[in-house]
């Protein structure tokens, strides 16, 4: 016999009869034709505690439905705690869920949120393969032209270089699509060049050569395409204080020499795209250089105007290559202020009379609004600057996707060549970007280039060195985490850096069931009409709850009822993480849906476990109610410890090197004298060779301390003898490390060994059995070479001193003879002096 309680006694607050235990009272167990109402009380019911009440009270087939309920619960999965109410609820949990559609496909204790599970269990359950709901994702090629095989000068202008061209997308909740992408290069692709150039005083030189550049170009282009077109751009510096000098006599000739400069400006569209070379040199010829104060010029305002005024300067969808040509650097956001600038520039078009007009009242723009607005106008940049701001803009280059950096000449005579090698240089790169993603839609590609190099990572949608004809494919995927809030289809594209062709794809979201498009609007089923019966089950009306639809928000909300999501009598209703219905405790949703709240009381989630290297169960295992569920081979509280041993390996092949155990993948040396990752390393313990040193000798020589012991003391030491060291084994020959030794005896002679221990822990010595003994002394040899050293120092030492002394009397000798020199002897002015000779003259001779 079943009792059957009336849901409207719990709602009214009316007491049942005295013989319902006092459990019975506390807990909501509300049957309705026999069955547990989960939506009423029954979900997260303690199923010890009920089974203990319902064995008493109920009949055997309910006592089985509770077993099996309890039995989903603790062992569901992750389709089944999303607790989805309807089918479209379920298949936007993940890929793997299915819904059963079969009316009669719940058991007594179930709640509808049991037919949301994955496909094999509900098999396993009885629900017919026929009778679950799976939907799956699609995509459909709607548009699919094949890319041109062109050569130059066909009749056919049409050219197509991506594959397809449109698709439609029908995404699933976490079910990527994928589809391949085909991007082929092709000969006489179109051209759009404007040149941007810098007419600063410093550039004066630079102009004389770009006044040709129109029918130079022209002619060099010739070999890249037959359709190209040029137009001309110049720019100063915003007309303020302090960038120009605003006196008035400067604001005609802002320069200071003789020159008949130009007034300044900010940016002036000379030239319109145009086939016509010849207007360009002319157009171009007629202009004249200008000035301003500072060295930084006012290129990105030209650089914005360039790329928004699209129509003004005539863009076609092709290729459009910006030359940007200076030799100085740039301003931008936020170097306005200088000159009492604030606003930030807007990103539009200001052109009237092909000049920029808003110089003055708009901020430079800032490098990500450049950027911006570049791409989104398809615009590749081409920077020809000289030698000393390479660097700068090297920098630059980096952070504007397709663009590249050229060095240009003192005078720009080499700009044609500039121009050409870059652009062969962008043209041969493929790089795919797509528009903005709806939000919950995920997107990665894979680049498969040329000689079968794959791209991933940062290059996953690049390919290099493309030539003409040549073909690429991408493998692009397409994922939606969840449905958009209006359900409404979105469109995205994709599209090649560099050209204008693009790939369009429509993306149809997976929301609903294809059963619920047949429900029964206010069906009987649903009490008394408040839901609709649709893939099995009721969708509720707004305001309705329950399995049936049978409670209303507005009744259900009562102190008896809230005491039920109480855990162990607390004060916190659903744990703060949910709200209580019917006496049920419904969990709160979270922006991320792959974060959940379960259990009775909303107390689990699972993305509050232990975390390591700042992952959840350190990327090691699943959070199910706070507690991580490691992988195998992986333990402890945040699934950072791992069982594996190889990281633990010894050279030997031992754990540890057998000092120590494997903790988690890392050593634990018991014997602290070991260090090292597995126990090797001993700083204070003897090398290997010298403790067994003894032991070799007395096996393979007799010989040693250890001579008279050997047996005792080196039983367990295994000796070959090899003939010389050539033959001691090598690295590549054991399948186990040994080590080379070197030891020297008591006598003074060397002798070589290998020490290693096998795999079966023998321990195993190979030994040259020669030694290495060093020769006596040859005595004859010493004795005559001491001997004549003697000599030869005693005669070296005796030509120094003849050496000396030589130098010694010739110095002495010098001496004198400077001495004797300056000497004078007057005999005649001696008073003391008397001749011996007297000599008497006649007075009367007179010579005669």
């Amino acid at each position: 016999m079943l009792f059957l309680i009336h849901p409207h006694i719990a709602f009214k607050k009316e007491r049942p009869t005295q013989q319902w235990s006092k459990e019975m009272d506390s807990v909501p167990v509300l049957l309705f034709g026999g069955q547990i109402d989960r939506e009423m009380g029954g979900e997260g019911l303690d199923c010890d505690l009920r089974i203990q009440m319902e064995q008493r009270l109920l009949s055997i087939t309910l006592l089985l439905g509770i077993l099996y309920f309890c039995q989903a619960q603790q062992e569901g999965s992750d389709c089944i705690k999303a607790n989805a109410q309807s089918c479209g609820e379920c298949i936007q949990v993940a890929e793997k869920c299915g819904w059963c559609t079969d009316p009669d496909f719940l058991k007594q204790g179930e709640s509808k949120s049991a037919r949301c599970d994955e496909l094999d269990a509900l098999i396993k359950k009885g629900c017919a393969k026929a009778m679950i709901e799976n939907p799956r994702g699609s995509y459909i090629v709607i548009e699919d032209r094949p890319v041109t095989n062109r050569t130059k000068n066909m009749a056919d202008k049409q050219i197509t270089q991506i594959q397809p061209q449109k698709l439609q997308l029908n995404l699933r909740s976490g079910e990527p699509q994928t589809f391949k992408l085909k991007f082929k290069r092709a000969e006489d692709y179109p051209i759009d060049l404007y040149y941007l150039m810098d007419l600063s005083f410093s550039m004066r030189d630079d102009l004389e050569n770009v006044k040709n550049l129109g029918t130079n170009l022209m002619h060099k282009m010739q070999d890249i395409t037959s359709d190209f077109r040029i137009g001309f751009g110049s720019f100063v510096e915003k007309t303020v204080m302090p960038y120009i000098s605003t006196t008035p006599a400067r604001l005609i000739n802002p320069c200071t020499s003789n020159e008949n400069c130009t007034s300044p400006f900010s940016y002036k569209n000379v030239l319109n795209l145009t086939s016509d070379g010849n207007q360009f040199n002319s157009l171009v010829s007629k202009q004249q250089i200008s000035g301003n104060l500072d060295s930084p010029e006012g290129g990105f305002d030209a650089i914005m105007q360039v790329a928004v005024c699209g129509e003004a300067i005539g863009w076609r969808d092709v290729t459009r290559l910006l030359v940007f040509s200076t030799d100085a650097g740039f301003h931008f956001a936020g170097d306005g202020k200088l000159g009492g600038i604030v606003l930030p520039n807007d990103g539009k078009c200001h052109l009237e009379n092909n000049m920029y007009t808003m110089s003055h009242y708009y901020d430079y723009p800032s490098i990500a609004h450049l950027v911006q607005k570049l791409s989104d106008n398809n615009i590749q940049t081409i920077f020809a600057v000289t030698q000393d701001f390479q660097p700068v803009y090297q920098e630059l280059k980096k952070l504007i996707p397709k663009s590249a950096v050229g060095t240009l000449s003192s005078n720009s005579s080499n700009v044609i060549d500039l121009i050409i090698d870059s652009y062969n240089s962008l043209s041969s790169e493929v790089i795919l970007e797509n528009s903005k993603l709806p939000e919950g839609v995920s997107i990665s590609y894979k680049a498969n280039c040329k000689n079968g190099v794959v791209g991933t990572g940062e290059n996953d949608r690049k390919c290099f060195n493309i030539s003409i004809g040549d073909e690429v494919f991408f493998d692009i995927s397409i994922e939606s985490k969840k449905c958009p809030a209006d359900r409404k289809p979105q469109t995205i594209k994709i599209r090649s850096l560099g050209f204008s062709e693009e790939v369009e794809i429509i993306l149809n979201f997976i929301c609903e069931c294809e059963c619920s498009k047949t429900g029964t609007p206010s069906s009987e089923n649903c009490h008394n009409g408040n839901g609709t019966f649709e893939c099995g089950a009721c969708r509720c009306n707004k305001g309705r709850i329950g399995r049936v639809c049978e409670c209303s928000t507005d009744e259900v909300r009562t102190d008896d009822l809230d005491a039920n999501c109480r855990k162990d009598n607390g004060t916190d209703i659903c744990s703060n993480n949910g709200d209580c219905v019917c006496g049920t405790c419904e969990c709160k949703k979270r922006e991320n849906p792959e974060e959940r709240y379960s259990g009775k009381f909303c107390e689990c989630d699972n993305f509050n476990c232990d975390r390591s290297n700042n992952k959840l169960c350190g990327g090691h295992g699943r959070c199910e109610c706070r507690s991580c569920i490691c992988d195998e081979h992986y333990t402890g509280s945040a699934c950072d410890c791992s069982l594996d041993n190889s990281t633990c390996m010894a050279a030997n092949q031992q754990i540890c090197n057998g000092r120590g155990t494997c903790e988690c993948g890392v050593c634990k040396c018991t014997d602290a004298k070991f260090q090292g990752a597995t126990c090797e390393i001993c700083p204070t313990c003897p090398g290997v060779c010298s403790e067994h040193k003894d032991c070799v000798q007395c096996r393979a020589f007799q010989t040693g301390e250890k001579k008279d012991t050997c047996d005792t003391h080196c039983k367990d030491l295994h000796v070959i003898e090899v003939k010389d060291r050539d033959s001691l084994p090598q690295p590549h020959q054991k399948t186990y490390s040994f080590t080379h030794c070197k030891e020297r005896d008591a006598n003074d002679c060397w002798f070589y060994y290998t020490y290693g221990v096998r795999n079966d822990s023998q321990k195993e010595v190979y030994v040259v059995k020669t030694l290495e003994c060093p020769t006596g002394p040859d005595i004859i040899p010493i004795v005559a070479g001491v001997v004549a050293g003697i000599v030869l120092i005693g005669l070296a030492l005796l030509l120094i001193w003849k050496l000396l002394m030589i130098i010694h009397d010739r110095r002495e000798f010098a001496k004198f003879e400077k001495e004797k020199m300056n000497a004078k002897w007057d005999t005649g002015e001696n008073p003391i002096y008397k001749s011996a000779v007297t000599t008497v003259v006649n007075p009367k001779y007179e010579g005669k």
